[in-house]
């Protein structure tokens, strides 16, 4: 539920998604890297380019512990050697990963991040034995990914 003006409005509805990784064939990208000790200064000035670049209105901060929890990976994409992209994901259980957040520089477009990142991360925590990959909000874009799933209120 959400408040406007006062007033509680009961038909703001949010479907969330995830995607079951036994139903996808992806592979990793040769640009992919598990970053094991990030720079946070410039993780946040990518994620700076990205919401500027994505002109987003409102933007939910990423905080500098995010990038070094324990529980967290923090994936690396790069335009040779240079960092351009990064993603952040939690580890919540065995079988359990969810999508924080992604951004990427977009010095170079073509390059095509976005959904060869989510691609690249169905594969690598495939590989490493996870069922399931929750990705947020169910953004119509998400829908094309392979094993892609509305959630019902199951996890």
């Amino acid at each position: 539920m959400r408040w406007l003006t006062g007033v509680i409005d009961n038909d703001f509805q949010i479907e969330y998604c995830r995607i079951d990784l036994a139903k996808t064939n992806y592979a990793i990208l040769d640009s992919f890297k598990l970053i094991t000790d990030p720079n946070i200064n410039q993780l946040q000035e990518i994620f700076a380019k990205y919401c500027k670049h994505k002109q987003f209105i409102s933007v939910e901060p990423m905080w500098d512990a995010e990038f070094i929890w324990d529980h967290n990976d923090v994936f690396g994409y790069y335009d040779n050697t240079k960092l351009v992209a990064w993603s952040v994901v939690t580890k919540y259980n065995k079988d359990v990963v969810y999508a924080v957040q992604f951004a990427w520089d977009y010095a170079d477009p073509k390059l095509g991040l976005g959904m060869a990142s989510l691609k690249s991360e169905c594969a690598y925590y495939k590989s490493q034995g996870y069922k399931y990959y929750y990705l947020g909000e169910a953004h119509k874009y998400k829908q094309d990914l392979e094993g892609f799933e509305i959630l019902n209120g199951y996890l």
